[in-house]
């Protein structure tokens, strides 16, 4: 039986179509036909079709592009559940073997590159976080396309959503301070001032993708709906930060200790 060859992508084992359809004895416009479907379903339930199915492209022999999917772990397992046989038992057995090697190879190589330094690892996410929203611009076109009768609100409420978005406090801990008093340090170094409640950036700092706003509702005391706007730091503005502090000679507190531990020991 053909070994089910993996390729690495944003830090992930992942199966190409191709391979999948060879192996499992199916044309490989067959399997896409069957992946679109439960893409089509997945949408419909609201779930995330891209932690099963992956779209991208391959060249053919006549150098044309043609679509693809990548097929996660999750999407290998969906394939092999609609199958019955020995090429079902066959196919569960080697990309779960394949699957389960890749992964430790992965953990490998991430505890051999921990980062080092608090700038490091703010690199580090940075990079990550870019990463991150390429494959979701390359997955957002395709998704349109499956779900463009779907409204409009609910794709502005998904850009606004991240994970990798940060309140002020949370920068302020790493250099020991409160936020008020971190809004107010980054305001004396002409980095944002603050209005109608909001901190925002000044001009020369704006469109670098420092910063997102979310719009929060709320009822006040007399039980009405209102909204408040709240500026919130991307990995990218966090390392900005640290930057222009560290020109400043503002140093996060694990760089301090670490430095008066060097500067101690001479």
């Amino acid at each position: 039986m053909k070994q089910l060859t993996l390729i690495k992508k944003d830090g992930q084992p992942l199966a190409h179509s191709r391979d999948v359809a060879e192996m499992i004895g199916k044309e490989h416009n067959m399997l896409m036909r069957s992946i679109r479907q439960y893409v089509g379903i997945l949408t419909s339930a609201e779930l995330h079709p891209s932690d099963f199915f992956i779209p991208s492209y391959y060249q053919d022999a006549k150098k044309e592009q043609r679509p693809c999917f990548l097929l996660t772990k999750k999407g290998c397992d969906m394939v092999a559940n609609k199958m019955t046989g020995e090429k079902g038992v066959l196919f569960t057995a080697e990309y779960v073997t394949r699957f389960e090697e890749m992964q430790k190879e992965l953990q490998k190589q991430s505890a051999q590159q921990l980062p080092g330094n608090y700038k490091e690892a703010l690199l580090q996410l940075v990079k990550e976080v870019e990463e991150k929203e390429m494959l979701q611009l390359e997955n957002r076109a395709y998704q349109n396309e499956i779900a463009s009768n779907r409204p409009k609100v609910e794709y502005v409420d998904e850009v606004l959503k991240s994970t990798d978005l940060m309140i002020t406090s949370q920068i302020a801990e790493d250099y020991g301070m409160s936020a008020q008093g971190f809004n107010q340090l980054l305001k004396k170094h002409g980095v944002q001032y603050k209005k109608n409640g909001q901190w925002l950036l000044y001009s020369k700092h704006k469109g670098n993708g420092y910063t997102k706003s979310e719009t929060h509702t709320f009822n006040k005391t007399d039980g009405t709906p209102a909204a408040r706007v709240q500026s919130k730091w991307t990995q990218k503005g966090r390392l900005f930060i640290y930057e222009l502090l560290k020109t400043k000679g503002i140093l996060p507190t694990m760089e301090q200790m670490k430095l008066e531990l060097i500067e101690g020991g001479k």
